[in-house]
């Protein structure tokens, strides 16, 4: 694995509208933020699991190089939500990366051309442990909420560090391969400690 520089953005925009989505942005190291990004108009590739790992992979590197340190993802048919903590880097930088790599790897799985994504993205900054708990459940709750699943552990496109046989569990080798763990129940616990890296 080779980790590029850190990523780095200038924080003016570049493209009509999407300057509205980074005013007022600063990128705090430490600062856990919520990323949600969609797919541009009628795409939706991330319906087939397969196409929707090469996201998580992206995500993945990031932390590999020490740029985040991620908590709870999901990854919808046609938008993703993660709930990370910056390491290095710009929020923007890193975002952009992501975005920008799984584009080239999605169309070329796919046959497709053209562009991935919209423009930008929402990020939300959590200020207290009671925060991440919301995040954590919204972020869980997605699939179900639109249908996709009659639970959490059903469906093949989310992981929270902090529960055990959460959801899917990634082998250390970084095989593409995946085993969706079976949970207990639909509901998260009153609290969610975090568990650290060791």
């Amino acid at each position: 694995m080779v980790c590029a520089p850190k990523p780095e953005v200038n924080s003016m925009a570049t493209k009509a509208r999407s300057h509205s989505l980074r005013t007022g942005r600063y990128s705090e190291k430490g600062r856990i933020y919520l990323v949600t990004s969609r797919l541009d108009r009628m795409r939706n590739d991330f319906r087939d699991w397969r196409v929707g790992r090469l996201l998580v992979k992206e995500m993945r590197e990031m932390d590999k190089c020490g740029f985040t340190r991620t908590l709870a993802w999901v990854v919808m048919p046609d938008h993703f939500h993660w709930l990370m903590q910056l390491q290095h880097g710009s929020l923007a930088g890193i975002v952009q990366r992501v975005k920008s790599k799984t584009a080239i790897s999605v169309n070329r799985l796919t046959g497709k051309q053209g562009r991935l994504w919209q423009s930008g993205y929402h990020d939300a900054a959590a200020r207290h442990e009671d925060d991440l708990i919301h995040f954590a459940r919204y972020i869980v709750a997605n699939p179900l909420r639109a249908g996709l699943a009659s639970r959490a552990g059903d469906y093949p496109l989310w992981d929270a560090t902090w529960l055990s046989g959460s959801g899917v569990e990634f082998e250390a080798s970084g095989n593409e391969s995946f085993d969706v763990l079976p949970t207990p129940s639909n509901d998260l616990p009153d609290s969610l400690p975090i568990r650290q890296p060791s």
